[in-house]
């Protein structure tokens, strides 16, 4: 069973889609990264769906939804998709699942409204000290790409805040944590494909109890590279939970 929705929140209305037809389970809530929506998801949902019901959404201004004139930051996003939730009557407890800027969503939404969730899924996720740790261990070429991106959904200075509203609302989480590394990045040297590893292994301290997980052969998008590792790791997930 799948349900399309165009949701009213505050000034613009945002896309969702309700998938699946399960009772007595946590409701996966899925965000995408940076300029990506729904679709991104498309690999793995029917088989989510197959375990729990699943929420993905459009973030404003993205795929289906209307663009808002408020801040594209975090803290924005977050109080987007709580009001979204809300609005659906898709009830806690959720399981988040957040890719790459999703997961600084993901993070935040788990910090500020820690009571609804019992889960969370990182994948590939944008750790909070991107810029002042990793960014300079690329090339000059690879960075100034990096700063160009920013176009699509927000600008960079409103994605900074973003990481910095993560790191100053850090806090341990009382919740189940699996964190997925993609483990062949593309235009990464060995270097810097183990820095990222690291640093991705470092999101573990979030929790007292996290998995760490590399995806040996995917590139940064590993639901669509090796999906079956979202899979797997969901399907612990919702068994923990």
């Amino acid at each position: 069973m799948a349900k399309e929705m165009m949701v009213k929140i505050d000034d613009c209305r945002l896309f969702a889609k309700l998938v699946g037809n399960k009772t007595g389970k946590p409701t996966i809530v899925m965000d995408a990264g940076y300029g990506d929506y729904s679709k991104a998801w498309d690999k793995v949902i029917d088989h989510l769906s197959e375990m729990s019901n699943v929420l993905i959404y459009d973030r404003a201004g993205l795929g289906k939804s209307e663009p808002s004139n408020a801040p594209r930051t975090s803290r924005e996003m977050v109080k987007e998709l709580n009001q979204l939730l809300k609005e659906t009557k898709v009830k806690p407890p959720y399981i988040l699942v957040g890719h790459s800027f999703g997961g600084v969503n993901a993070r935040l939404y788990a910090t500020e409204f820690q009571r609804e969730v019992c889960g969370m899924v990182l994948i590939d996720s944008t750790p909070e000290n991107y810029r002042e740790r990793f960014l300079p261990a690329m090339s000059e070429e690879f960075q100034r790409l990096y700063n160009k991106q920013f176009v699509h959904e927000g600008n960079y200075d409103e994605f900074m805040e973003s990481l910095k509203q993560i790191k100053d609302s850090k806090t341990k989480l009382n919740m189940p944590l699996i964190v997925l590394s993609a483990g062949q990045k593309a235009h990464y040297s060995k270097a810097s494909q183990e820095l990222w590893n690291e640093m991705q292994s470092e999101l573990l301290d979030l929790s007292a109890d996290a998995e760490f997980i590399i995806a040996e052969n995917s590139a940064h998008y590993i639901q669509n590279d090796q999906p079956e590792v979202v899979i797997d790791a969901m399907r612990r997930l919702i068994d923990l939970c």
